[in-house]
Order: C-alpha cells, then structure tokens, then sequence
C-alpha cells in the first residue's frame, strides 16, 4: 500500500483449488444465473484469449475449449511472469462521490497496464475486485455496493461513461474489501492522504497480505457489533436443512446451515473472499458494473469475477443444501438482493458454530518471512470482524487445532454428503467435474499449503484426474486423527 511511488511489496500467494487455475468458471444451475464468462487472458489489448458467450446463454465449460482457448493468446514474457498489479483508489473512497468514483487497475512501478497485463480484460490472471459493505448506525440496516474497476486510460462503459452515486444513510459507516486474481495488489492513493483517511490496511509493516486489502473494517465491525448490542441490527438466522447429513459426530453442526466459519466449508482463500462481478467489453476492454442497466446497454458482455471462496458458499454450497446465504440491497443494481465479504463475516460472528474456523496463522497470507505472525493475523482478522490471535475465541484456530479440524471435521461432512455435492456442477472445470470433487480438490490444496503434514496428520482425501490434471473422483478417510 502506498500513497505515490513507491515501492510493491511481493508476496508468493498460495496456491489452491480456485486461484491457480486460470480457466472458465460456469455458473451454478442452481442459481438460475447464466451469464457470459471470460476465460483465459491474453495479450496487450488483444481480445484474443477471451471466448465470449451472450448474457443469457447457458454453457458447460470443458477442458478441451478451456485449452484451445488459452492456447489461442501469445502474451508478452513481462505480460506472462507479472503477478503484481497497483490500484488506484479514488479520494474520500467511504463517500457516496468516492464509492461512484472508478478504481483505476495498472502496472507496479510506473509499468503501463498493457505491458504489465494489468488490464480488466486480462481478468482471468490479474482481475482487481472491490466491494462496500454500507451500514446505517441509526437503523441497523445494511446495504451493499460494488464500486467499478476499469483499466487505467479506460473509460467505464456506462451511459455518459459515469456511475450513479449510491444515496448513502447520513453518517454511514463504510468498509472497502480488496480481492485480486494475481499474487499481489498495491493500493495508491489518488491523493497523498487517501489511504490513511479511509483507514486502509494493506499488511504489517513490510510484509503485505498479498491479493488483499481493506478500508475502515475495523470501524465498519465496531459499529455492527454495537448495532446488534442496540437491537438495531438482527442477523437472520441461516436455518437447518433436512438436505444435509450430519457429520462428525460432537465435533459437526448437524444439519445446520454452514456460514464461513464452519470448518465444514472452511477453506483456503483469506484473500479471495470478495463476491463482486464486472461486465467486460470484449471488443474494447472496458468495464461495467453488473447490474441491469448496464447489462442491457454493453453488448455481447462477458463476466470476469474473482477466485471467491464466499462466492462457493453463497453460490454453490448453500443453494444445493437448501440454505440461503445473509444478503442485503446493492444499491449499484437497483437494490437487488446481494452477498459480500463482510455480511459473510457478519453472518460467521452472530451465528459462530462452537468450533470456528478463522483466518489461521499457518495461511501464508498472514505469515511473515514464512514464519507465523500472530500479529499479522490480528491485523487481518480485524479487518473481518473475527477475534485476535491468542484470544479465548482463537483456540480452534491455532495452526495445529486448525489443521486437525479441517481433517476431523471436513472430509466426514464431504464424505456423508457426497451423493449430494456430486450432483452440482464444478465452479472451475478445469480443476474438477463436479462440486464434490472440486471442494475435495480444494482441501487436499489447503491441507497441503498449511503445511498439516507437519503437526503428523495424513490428508483425509484421496483424489483421482484424468489425463487433463481434472480431479474426477475422491475418497476420504474419516478416521478421527489428532495433531501433536
């Protein structure tokens, strides 16, 4: 994070299910959302890595066009090794002016967007993603908006290329997430003040989060927590579904809806939590927030998204166990009901099950010089709302426990619902050919990243690819194992 030039911090972001795979995602049927994708990344201004689909068109991607696809773009070798992009953050970014205000995505260290592939139409490698989170102190009530990124030079593609101002509660309080489908995302401000104005925390000093950042969340839970004290705010309970097996003996949640902080679901993505969505040009590169009036007026749109962990759950996972994630009004898309990072985190801390998962000190997001840093994880976990490291509320948590949770409580929930998670479609079908497999992918990836191996556990999953690297089938071992 910087104001001006400057140097990026580098960070080597973790590898796992969703974020290293740079391929198609197809949307859920379960949602009745079918909307284009893009798929791929290419080179310069060229368009030729994208394959576009027309909103309202329904595809399954395979593994085949995914490669043919891929193979069609030829990128510049600076274009190919860059994993680091700068974001420019508009001035007074928590108001109603700043919020309407385009984030402007280029290259670290003066680098232009086309040489440095740090372009929206390059979204699939190094996609920028921001969400607000809106709460009114005086009612409780939360809304959510989706400020646009567009390519610095770019204009938005909207009506009289603007965006409309949110109308925003008087004394709103505003949180800012940061998601990125690269390794590291610098935050610049538009004026020398304007990060530390809007609160923004970027990592610990000389040791950034990589692909996050976030602005004013400590203020934003804060205030939601005093909400909820007040009786102001009530979150809606996620329920009990006859759709889930229950699983894991005392250590599962029965037939529970999961929120985020269920080790049932927990996995790997602290950095690539936030839901929003962008329509992209395919034949100028530019952007547009995904709402109905711009759907109607950029024709032949394409989707680009983040590697979102929430949107798993709030997309994939919840719709086919029968539950419904926490949602609020967007006011970037006409009030429709919408999720984001923070009310995922809202939902987690009202509703927290009594073994929590948060974010653990053996993610490499939160380490600092490869080594865990309760300090830097504090620093996160505030950002969300979750308690500090070494606090009563940390004991799931710790790197051994959390390990020996994700083992213990994990893989008997994929295994007793199986049947039912193979019956959806893969977020990414490059990775896997259905939801049971991809979420057995991504706990392999997270058992191995946070380095399980070392507290003397055996990954509880077994998996079987095709000739293509596409996970096919898993097995799981669900024997009660203990970490030391």
């Amino acid at each position: 994070m910087r104001n001006g030039p400057g140097p990026a911090w580098r960070r080597r972001m973790r590898e796992s299910g969703m974020s290293r795979v740079a391929g198609q995602l197809a949307v859920p049927a379960v949602l009745g959302l079918v909307l284009g994708l893009i798929l791929a990344y290419q080179s310069g201004t060229s368009n030729s890595g994208l394959t576009q689909i027309p909103l309202g068109t329904y595809v399954t991607p395979t593994a085949s066009n995914a490669a043919a696809a891929l193979s069609t773009a030829g990128p510049a070798a600076s274009m190919k090794s860059n994993t680091t992009c700068d974001i420019i953050v508009p001035a007074n970014p928590l108001s109603a002016q700043g919020l309407a205000t385009p984030y402007q995505l280029t290259g670290p260290d003066g680098m232009t967007p086309a040489r440095s592939g740090c372009e929206m139409s390059n979204g699939a490698r190094l996609g920028a993603f921001v969400q607000a989170t809106i709460l009114d102190p005086a009612t409780g009530a939360l809304s959510v908006y989706e400020p646009l990124v567009i390519t610095k030079g770019t204009r938005p593609d909207t009506p009289g290329a603007k965006l409309n101002r949110p109308a925003l509660p008087a004394d709103a309080v505003v949180t800012i997430d940061f998601g990125f489908n690269g390794t590291s995302l610098v935050l610049v401000g538009a004026t020398p003040t304007t990060l530390a104005d809007a609160r923004c925390v970027s990592g610990a000093a000389g040791s950034a989060f990589g692909p996050a950042s976030f602005c004013n969340g400590v203020s934003f839970f804060g205030a939601v927590r005093q909400a909820e004290r007040k009786g102001l705010l009530r979150v809606p309970s996620p329920g009990t579904s006859n759709a889930i097996a229950p699983s894991g003996g005392s250590l599962g949640t029965g037939r529970s809806c999961p929120v985020l902080s269920n080790f049932e679901v927990a996995g790997l993505e602290p950095g690539a939590s936030v839901t929003t969505t962008y329509l992209l040009n395919p034949l100028t590169g530019q952007t547009a927030q995904n709402n109905q009036t711009d759907q109607s007026y950029v024709e032949g749109a394409t989707l680009v998204h983040g590697n979102s962990a929430n949107a798993l759950l709030d997309q994939y996972v919840d719709p086919l166990l029968g539950c419904t994630p926490f949602q609020a009004p967007d006011l970037s898309n006409a009030s429709e009901p919408a999720t984001s990072e923070a009310l995922d985190e809202i939902a987690a801390g009202a509703y927290q099950p009594k073994i929590a998962a948060l974010v653990p000190e053996n993610d490499q997001v939160v380490m600092d010089g490869g080594q865990p840093s309760p300090a830097k994880t504090s620093l996160y976990r505030a950002e969300l709302g979750q308690p500090a490291a070494g606090s009563p509320g940390d004991q799931a948590s710790r790197s051994a426990t959390y390990c020996q949770n994700l083992v213990d409580i994990q893989a008997p929930f994929l295994a007793a619902n199986g049947k039912l998670l193979a019956t959806s479609q893969s977020p990414v079908t490059a990775t896997a050919d259905n939801l049971l497999t991809f979420l057995a992918s991504d706990l392999s990836a997270s058992f191995a990243s946070l380095g399980c191996q070392q507290f003397h556990l055996t990954s509880p999953v077994t998996l079987k690819r095709d000739r293509v690297g596409a996970v096919v089938a898993a097995t799981f071992d669900t024997a009660v194992q203990t970490a030391r």
